[in-house]
């Protein structure tokens, strides 16, 4: 639930954002105020996520008001000019609402903001594989290469071996970029398990990989 502040010295436009505000099942209305006087004492007393803030407001705009506060909430400005677009922009404003502001734009702006404010997806950590019908849960971690066998993968941990029916393309697109590196036409190597390089083949514990010719530049980071 988040906290929300609405600035609006017009009583029917803050009543219609206090409205929307209600109507949605992620908002919660902490205070209504009139001018920003007011609205500085309602951030110092009270946690707020988003502020809902007219432009036009008596004795203090709403950009001066905004270019005072040192931590701002989430910003969405409401007003009935097209003339601030371009300073709400610089302010980092989640939105620029023009009244009078419809339900479906109200949503779009909140919708806006809550993408703003999640959290990065986390990449998974494994994947699954069909190997002789049945999918096998297999971290990322726990492979320690990849060999290319015309239309098949052989993947190789510690202990196992798994062949899947898979391409080398298919295969770089399920497991972290960064995590494994391609080292010739055949082989992905797991650089964790990597224990010794040199310009013809790689390590990985007791197992030695050739290297291709046109993969040797892609190694630099690991020979320089």
């Amino acid at each position: 639930m988040m906290n929300c502040l609405v600035v609006e010295d017009e009583p029917l436009a803050r009543q219609v954002v206090e409205t929307y505000i209600h109507q949605s099942a992620d908002l919660r209305l902490v205070k209504s105020c009139t001018h920003a006087f007011e609205a500085f004492e309602v951030l110092t007393a009270y946690p707020v996520d988003l502020m809902f803030l007219d432009i036009e407001l008596p004795s203090l705009t709403g950009i001066d008001f905004i270019r005072r506060l040192k931590q701002p909430p989430a910003l969405i400005f409401t007003t009935a000019y097209s003339d601030y677009a371009v300073e709400s922009y610089e302010l980092e404003a989640v939105d620029y609402l023009l009244k009078p502001i419809t339900y479906e734009r109200f949503k779009q702006s909140v919708d806006k903001f809550f993408k703003r404010t999640a959290p990065p997806p986390t990449a998974a950590t494994y994947s699954y594989f069909k190997v002789d019908g049945q999918l096998v849960k297999l971290e990322h971690g726990d492979i320690v290469y990849a060999q290319s066998i015309k239309d098949y993968i052989l993947l190789k941990t510690a202990e196992r071996s798994f062949i899947v029916h898979l391409t080398m393309k298919g295969l770089s697109e399920l497991l972290p970029e960064g995590q494994f590196r391609r080292i010739h036409r055949s082989y992905l190597v797991n650089l964790a398990h990597v224990t010794k390089v040199s310009r013809q083949d790689i390590q990985l514990g007791a197992i030695t990989l050739p290297i291709g010719e046109s993969y040797r530049g892609l190694l630099n980071d690991f020979l320089n």
